[in-house]
């Protein structure tokens, strides 16, 4: 029976947190949502600190294969956790592993919330053909989605099209000026990891539109994603 459990991934620590928060014993620095988290803060998503995670006796650990150092998991594993490890990379994946870590590794009953996300996105109006666009997720240096991401193909449902999906990496650096010259019809600027703003980021692509969406909504999967599809379509239309 688990009844101890450790988040090394905001998005996960907010799907438990919403679900049973009684079971989270310790959450990464960046775990920012709920705002009344009280677990035990146990170090970064890429540096979390071992042997206060050991120390917490989780009866399972929760990871993902994107956000978390393979190194790290295994040095949780020598240490006698159990790690369970999602990949997330797009929507079905998004609530087929949402269900496993809640389901199947926590021993909870399917929340309602998750429900509700499906429906949410299953509600949607078909997409209308598909806008190219640059996302950019990072500047000093620009970092954009390239391929095989979660936020590529919830974009890709809302009409937008990632230009740099073909790319080789999923997170490319990319040149402004290649940027600018992509082909791109629409500039999607989400307020995280960095955080752009109408101040910061869409003076850069001076002869493209640009849509300031909510990050949270765009890349975590969880609670948020039975907003997110509401919000996004707004968001993109503008």
């Amino acid at each position: 029976m688990v009844t101890r459990v450790v988040s090394l991934v905001p998005s996960l620590t907010e799907a438990v947190a919403a679900t049973a928060p009684e079971l989270l014993v310790g959450v990464t620095d960046w775990c920012t949502h709920p705002a009344e988290l009280t677990a035990a803060r146990i170090g970064g998503t890429k540096n979390p600190d071992v042997a206060a995670v050991a120390a917490l006796r989780p009866d399972l650990v929760v990871a993902n294969e994107e956000e978390n150092r393979p190194s790290d998991l295994a040095a949780l594993r020598e240490a006698g956790a159990e790690v369970l490890v999602t990949e997330v990379r797009t929507l079905p994946q998004a609530f087929a592993e949402l269900e496993r870590v809640l389901v199947t590794g926590c021993g909870l009953a399917r929340p309602r919330w998750l429900d509700e996300a499906e429906a949410a996105w299953a509600a949607l109006p078909p997409a209308p053909a598909l806008r190219p666009a640059v996302v950019p997720v990072w500047r000093r240096p620009w970092m954009v989605l390239g391929r095989d991401t979660f936020a590529g193909d919830l974009l890709a449902r809302l009409g937008v099209r990632n230009v740099y999906a073909g790319h080789a990496e999923r997170y490319p650096r990319v040149p402004l000026a290649e940027l600018n010259a992509s082909g791109a019809e629409l500039v999607v600027l989400p307020d995280e990891p960095y955080r752009f703003t109408a101040t910061d980021g869409p003076e850069a692509f001076p002869a493209l539109p640009a849509a300031l969406v909510d990050g949270r909504h765009l890349t975590w999967y969880g609670p948020s994603l039975a907003e997110a599809a509401r919000g996004l379509r707004a968001a993109l239309r503008r």
